[in-house]
C-alpha cells in the first residue's frame, strides 16, 4: 500500500541549493556580498584613513606598504575603493528601492484592476518613459546640488516604468487563472490576493528586470560621480575614482584597474544574481503544487513475468492537494506486445492521458508516480534518470500529443524541426539528414514533401500538422508508439486518413501502437486488444471482438449504446447519466455505482477486482447482467 511520509519538501531550499552549486552564481553573489560587507565594515578592513595622504608614495603601483598603490595625492587605493563603495551601493539600493516600489506596485495596480486605473498608470509610465533620462538627471542636480540621495531617487523614479510595464504584462496573464477567481468568489479582499496569490506568481520577472536595473543604476552613478556631479572630493565613490584615474592615465596606467575591475564586476555580477534568480522562481513555481504536500513514498512493483514489450504494472499517479497526494490513477496494469496495437479508452477525465504520460516519466508538474512500475523490453524504466530516458524517448518509445499545432514549434520550418530528430536519433549528418526528412514526410503521404518542409506550423492545415507529428515520431524508429488522442482536433474525414495511417505505419514499421481515444468508434477502427478506463480504474479489458459483442461492465455496454450504428437511423442513442467523478471524490466501491444501473448496496462495500470472463477480463461483480444494459454490438456496425 502507498504511504505517505510526515516529512514536507523544500522545493525553494533544494533550488537554492542548486543555485549554490552552480559556479557562476556563487562567484557572483560571493562577490556582491563581499563588495556589501566591506564597505560596512570599511573602517575596520580600511589600512588607512581614505583622505589621508603618503607624498613620499605619489602615484605609486601596488607595494607592501600600498596593496592597490595611491593616486596623484598620495591616498591609498585599496582604502578608497572600500570607502567608496559605501557611497556607490548606497546609491544603487536607493534606485533599486524607488523603482520597486513604484514599478511593483504601479503594475500590479494596473494589471490586476485593468479599466480606467490601467489606462491612467499606463499613461503615466508613458509620459515618465518618455522623459530624457541624462537631460532630467542635470536639472534635478541644478536644483540640489551635489545631493547623491536625490540624484539617485530620480533615477529610480525614471526607471521605474520598465518595471511596472513588466510587471503588468505578467498580472495580466495571472489575473485570468481560475484560482483568482475563486478567491474572489471566497470573499478575499483585491490587497490580499494581489499581494499572496499574484505577486508570488510574477516574482521571476521582478527579479530579473530589477537585477539588470540595478546594473544600469551602478552605470549611472559612477557616470555621475565621473563626471563630477556625484560626491565632491576627498569624498570618495567609486565613479570619481575613475575620473581620477582618467586625468593622469599616461603617467600611471594601473590606476584605473582597480576602480574599473571592481564596477565591471559587479554590474556583471549583478546579471548573473538575475538569471539565477529567475531560474529559482520559475522552479518554485513548477514546484509549488506539490510545496505543501506531504512527501510520497513510492510503493515498488514486482518485475512482470510477461513477455511483453510494454509491461505496466500497478501504476498508481497521484496528482498534489492541500493534505498529500491525491490518487488520480489507481493500479493500473496494462500489456502491450510487438507489433501489436492496443486501446486505451473513457471518458475524458479518467486518467488515460496521465497514464500515456506516466509511461514516459512526463507528468505535469506536482504528479507524481506513487507506486508500480513499468517496464520496456526488460528495462524498469521507473529507474532511469535524465541521461538514461535518452535512449528511450524518441528512439524506442515516441508519443504524438493531442493537438497537433501545439506540438510544433512556431519559429521554426517544419522540416528543419524534423532535420532535428533525425539528426538526433540516427547520426546522419549534412545532406542525409534532409533526403531521410523527406522520405519521412512522403511516408506520412504529405504531397510535395518538400514544400511542406519549408513551411511554418501555422501555413499547414489540422491533417498536416499531424502527419508531420507522426513523420517526427518515426524518425528514431520507435518500437512503440504512443498516440495521444492523434485525431481529436480533426474533422471526420482528416481523422478516417489518420487513422489509416496509423495502421500502415504501424505495419510497415512493425512497431507497437498504444492508441489513447475517448472514441470507441477509433478503437474499432485500428486496435486488437482495448482497455476500457474509467476513474483511474480498468473497467474491462480483452479483444476488441469480445468487448464489442458482449461486455461485461456496464460501463463499457453504456459508451457502446452511446454510438450511432450504420443502418439504423431510427434508433435511439442511450446515455450514461451523470459525469466522471473527480479524483478525490471518488465513492467508495465501484468507483462507477452512482452511473451504473446495474447498482446495488453490494457495490457500495465491496471494492471489486479485475475477474477473467471468457475472453476478457471485467472489473464488475454484476458482469453476468451487464449485456442487459446495452451490448450486443457488431463491431463492423459503429466502425470510424
Amino acid at each position: 500500500m502507498t504511504t505517505l511520509a510526515e516529512t514536507q519538501p523544500q522545493p525553494v531550499a533544494g533550488a537554492r541549493r542548486r543555485a549554490l552549486r552552480t559556479p557562476l552564481f556563487v562567484f557572483a553573489a560571493g562577490y556582491l556580498l563581499l563588495m556589501a560587507l566591506a564597505a560596512i565594515a570599511a573602517p575596520l578592513l580600511a589600512p588607512y584613513d581614505p583622505v589621508a595622504t603618503d607624498l613620499d608614495h605619489v602615484l605609486s603601483g601596488p607595494s607592501l606598504i600600498h596593496p592597490l598603490g595611491t593616486d596623484q595625492l598620495g591616498h591609498d587605493v585599496l582604502s578608497r575603493v572600500i570607502y567608496g563603495g559605501r557611497v556607490t551601493l548606497s546609491g544603487v539600493a536607493e534606485a533599486v528601492l524607488t523603482a520597486l516600489v513604484l514599478g511593483v506596485t504601479t503594475g500590479l495596480l494596473a494589471g490586476f484592476a485593468g479599466g480606467w486605473v490601467d489606462r491612467v498608470l499606463s499613461w503615466i509610465t508613458d509620459i515618465v518613459l518618455a522623459i530624457p533620462v541624462i537631460v532630467t538627471l542635470l536639472v534635478v542636480l541644478a536644483v540640489v546640488g551635489s545631493n547623491e540621495t536625490a540624484a539617485m531617487i530620480a533615477v529610480g523614479v525614471l526607471g521605474f516604468p520598465s518595471l511596472a510595464r513588466v510587471v503588468r504584462g505578467a498580472t495580466l496573464t495571472v489575473r485570468q487563472e481560475l484560482y483568482i477567481t475563486a478567491a474572489r468568489a471566497f470573499g478575499l479582499p483585491d490587497r490580499t490576493i494581489m499581494v499572496r496569490h499574484v505577486l508570488p506568481r510574477v516574482s521571476a520577472p521582478i527579479i530579473v528586470q530589477t537585477s539588470l536595473f540595478a546594473g544600469g543604476a551602478l552605470l549611472a552613478e559612477t557616470g555621475l560621480g565621473y563626471l563630477g556631479l556625484g560626491v565632491q572630493a576627498p569624498t570618495p565613490a567609486w565613479g570619481n575614482l575613475v575620473a581620477d584615474a582618467s586625468t593622469v592615465i599616461a603617467q600611471q596606467p594601473w590606476l584605473l584597474v582597480p576602480s574599473g575591475l571592481v564596477i565591471g564586476l559587479a554590474v556583471l555580477s549583478f546579471g548573473l544574481l538575475g538569471d539565477a534568480g529567475r531560474d529559482t522562481a520559475a522552479d518554485r513555481r513548477a514546484r509549488s503544487a506539490q510545496g505543501r504536500t506531504r512527501a510520497a513514498v513510492r510503493e515498488p512493483a514486482p518485475r512482470p513475468d510477461s513477455t511483453a514489450l510494454l509491461a505496466v504494472r500497478d501504476l498508481t499517479v497521484g496528482l498534489p492537494g492541500q493534505d498529500g497526494f491525491t490518487t488520480a490513477v489507481d493500479r493500473l496494469s496494462i500489456d502491450l506486445h510487438p507489433g501489436e496495437t492496443v486501446g486505451l479508452v473513457g471518458e475524458s477525465g479518467c486518467g488515460k492521458s496521465l497514464t500515456g504520460r506516466g509511461i514516459l516519466d512526463l507528468l505535469p508538474a506536482g504528479a507524481r508516480i506513487l507506486g508500480g512500475g513499468v517496464w520496456f523490453d526488460g528495462t524498469d524504466l521507473s529507474a532511469l534518470d535524465g541521461k538514461g530516458w535518452q535512449e528511450f524517448r524518441g528512439s524506442r518509445i515516441a508519443l504524438i500529443a493531442q493537438d497537433p499545432m501545439n506540438g510544433l514549434d512556431p519559429t521554426a520550418p517544419v522540416g528543419k524541426q524534423v532535420d532535428e530528430l533525425v539528426r538526433r536519433h540516427t547520426g546522419r549528418t549534412g545532406r542525409a539528414v534532409r533526403a531521410r526528412t523527406l522520405e519521412l514526410l512522403a511516408d506520412v503521404r504529405l504531397p510535395e514533401p518538400e514544400t511542406v518542409a519549408a513551411k511554418y506550423p501555422h501555413q499547414l492545415s489540422g491533417g498536416m500538422a499531424q502527419r508531420v507529428l507522426i513523420a517526427s515520431a518515426l524518425a528514431g524508429s520507435p518500437e512503440l508508439l504512443i498516440a495521444d488522442e492523434p485525431t481529436t482536433a480533426l474533422d471526420v474525414t482528416v481523422q478516417a486518413e489518420i487513422l489509416r495511417l496509423l495502421k500502415d505505419v504501424q505495419r510497415a514499421n512493425g512497431m507497437a501502437v498504444l492508441l489513447i481515444s475517448h472514441d470507441l468508434g477509433v478503437i474499432a477502427e485500428v486496435c486488437d486488444r482495448a482497455y476500457v478506463m474509467y476513474a483511474g480504474q480498468i473497467a474491462e479489458s480483452g479483444a476488441v471482438a469480445e468487448l464489442f459483442e458482449s461486455p461485461r461492465h456496464p460501463y463499457t455496454a453504456g459508451l457502446l449504446g452511446a454510438l450511432p450504428r450504420r443502418g439504423t437511423p431510427r434508433q435511439p442513442l442511450t446515455t450514461i447519466p451523470g459525469t466522471v467523478p473527480e479524483p478525490g471524490n471518488w465513492p467508495p466501491g465501484c468507483h462507477f455505482r452512482q452511473r451504473c444501473p446495474l447498482a446495488t448496496a453490494e457495490c457500495a462495500a465491496v471494492v471489486p477486482v479485475a475477474e477473467p470472463v471468457p475472453g476478457h477480463r471485467t472489473r464488475c461483480i454484476h458482469h453476468d447482467l451487464a449485456p442487459a444494459s446495452g451490448g450486443d454490438h457488431d463491431r463492423a456496425e459503429i466502425t470510424a
